[in-house]
């Protein structure tokens, strides 16, 4: 038995997709897709959002998500994600192009509050010198 043959196809796919060093924890959310409990793609999906989205631990406690141990910043959690619906991609041999236009069930964040820019209160000159460089500047 040669070594390509040790691994199953789709943890082999997941490691050429996520060959970097800097991408090692990608290839491990990818391979978690692989090997996810579920008979369908649905379901493939559904164990990706448990495993790459922080929620509470226990049940109406919402402190008890910083226990959750998948990534914390909404970015590695979209990241995480992608990665391991490419896992389930490879699994269930899913097209590329769904595979790229999935998305998780989670409704969005809202965006942040946009602050009112500070009102520009003008105080007045305190010296000549002050008032004179208010003026513009003309010469003849």
């Amino acid at each position: 038995m040669i070594p390509q043959q040790w691994a199953q196809p789709c943890g082999g796919k997941c490691t050429h997709k996520y060959a970097a060093l800097t991408q090692i924890p990608w290839r491990v959310f990818c391979k978690k897709g692989c090997n996810a409990d579920g008979d369908t793609w649905e379901e493939c999906l559904e164990a990706c959002e448990e495993i790459c989205y922080k929620d509470p631990v226990l049940k109406d406690q919402q402190w008890s998500a910083y226990i959750d141990r998948s990534p914390g910043a909404a970015s590695y959690s979209e990241e995480c994600f992608h990665a391991c619906v490419s896992g389930c991609g490879y699994k269930f041999d899913v097209k590329n192009d769904t595979v790229d236009q999935t998305h998780p069930h989670r409704p969005c964040k809202p965006s942040p509050p946009l602050e009112k820019p500070p009102s520009s209160v003008h105080k007045p000159p305190t010296t000549i010198a002050d008032e004179q460089s208010d003026l513009p500047c003309t010469s003849a």
